[in-house]
């Protein structure tokens, strides 16, 4: 991916995140770059003396990409699931919305566990999935540019032909 990046493909990375995916990003070519926990313990394991004839084909042929995000300062994680607080971007669009009975609703819903299902099925329930969806992706595309322009990162709006 050249510089500067397409934000809408950095939002998308930020997004998928979880415990077991870390994205990352080359600031000097903009390329984005996952890696999952399996692909850590295939590194820790070749580190500690593994054969990396034990790994399946196509990880073999993504171990010098690790080792490169590894072992250079030219990629940075993106933020993680925790830097991205969806909880709280929840909170923040039901404090958008008008007060009323399905306000009241959707605060509710996010209450103890199961707050993301019961928040999602709220939203498909008021038919306002789709304004969540926005909300949720204009919420981290600004910390997607935040975290870019942080690091001196160039990005854009405008996708890039490919």
């Amino acid at each position: 991916m050249p510089l500067p990046v397409y934000i809408y493909d950095v939002v998308s990375e930020i997004d998928l995140q979880n415990d077991l995916i870390t994205a990352y990003i080359n600031r000097k070519t903009g390329e984005l770059t996952i890696l999952t926990e399996q692909d850590y313990s295939a590194l820790r394991n070749l580190d500690d003396g593994g054969d990396m004839e034990d790994l399946p084909p196509w990880q073999q042929e993504l171990i010098p990409k690790f080792r490169e995000i590894n072992d250079s300062e030219d990629f940075f994680p993106l933020p993680s699931q925790y830097e991205v607080h969806k909880y709280q971007i929840m909170e923040d669009f039901i404090r958008s919305l008008e007060d009323g009975p399905m306000k009241e609703d959707l605060f509710e819903a996010i209450r103890d566990r199961g707050a993301f299902r019961r928040f999602r099925d709220a939203t498909h329930r008021y038919d306002i999935e789709n304004d969540w969806w926005d909300f949720k992706k204009n919420s981290i595309k600004q910390i997607a540019i935040d975290f870019l322009d942080s690091k001196g990162i160039p990005w854009t709006e405008v996708k890039p032909e490919d």
